[in-house]
């Protein structure tokens, strides 16, 4: 089994959802699911969090992950490309005589996301013939780009180009249009020797479709509520985190 690191990023400065790496949801902050669903997978020789704080850092660490060095603050910004921190952290660890063919990013807003999903995804990454670059949680999109417009000056226009003679995309039935997928925020896996060529996804990207809420993300206020209604009621699972 090729060696594997899961990176978990985790800034700080959420603006969102302010602090909602370190916030409680059903007893631990919510950070800890992710670490606790990396490690119950496994899979990984090394479960690390990415982050820019020393407050993150020690609660990352109190539930089992490493924290080698802090981000730092020029790369841990809201709009920081992933590829910054990811290669920053294999650098880290490359340094220290760590190397990994295989990095995954499962990142804290998704806390349904458990360790069978890691598995299943890594099940169906490795399976690819010939081999993919990469695997990415997808779901089937609610809202459909064909509906969407750009908006120039007074007047809008489609985002999607318009097949002159046929009714225009935006005039249509939702299940007259193509299926669309959606990326969501539970989980990537990818071989690490495309970061040289500055990517985490490659051009050969495997889609896995999460199933019911483990595609779930935190990215928003009601988001959040959503998510505690969901433990209160039975509907969704956490990871035991400890």
């Amino acid at each position: 089994m090729p060696r594997a690191v899961a990176f978990v990023p985790a800034r700080a400065g959420s603006e969102r959802v302010p602090a909602k790496n370190v916030r409680d949801l059903a007893g631990h902050p919510l950070l800890a699911y992710s670490i606790a669903a990396a490690r119950e997978s496994g899979l990984f020789d090394a479960v690390v969090v990415s982050t820019d704080s020393e407050e993150i850092a020690t609660v990352a660490r109190r539930y089992g992950a490493e924290v080698p060095a802090l981000r730092p603050g020029e790369i841990a910004t809201a709009t920081s490309p992933d590829i910054e921190w990811v290669r920053h952290m294999l650098d880290v660890l490359a340094q220290e005589g760590r190397t990994f063919e295989v990095f995954s990013l499962l990142r804290p807003t998704s806390p349904f996301r458990g360790a069978d999903t890691i598995r299943r995804a890594w099940q169906q990454f490795l399976a690819v013939d010939p081999p993919a670059d990469s695997i990415r949680a997808v779901e089937l999109c609610r809202q459909h780009p064909g509906k969407m417009w750009v908006i120039e000056g007074d007047l809008m226009r489609p985002l999607l180009p318009q097949t002159p003679g046929e009714v225009p995309t935006h005039s249509r039935q939702y299940k007259s249009l193509p299926e669309v997928y959606v990326q969501n925020s539970s989980l990537e896996i990818a071989w690490t020797r495309i970061t040289a060529d500055n990517e985490i996804a490659g051009e050969r990207v495997v889609p896995f479709l999460t199933d019911e809420v483990e595609g779930f993300t935190i990215d928003y206020p009601p988001d959040w509520e959503e998510a505690e209604r969901m433990v209160e009621m039975g509907a969704a699972r956490l990871p035991v985190a400890a």
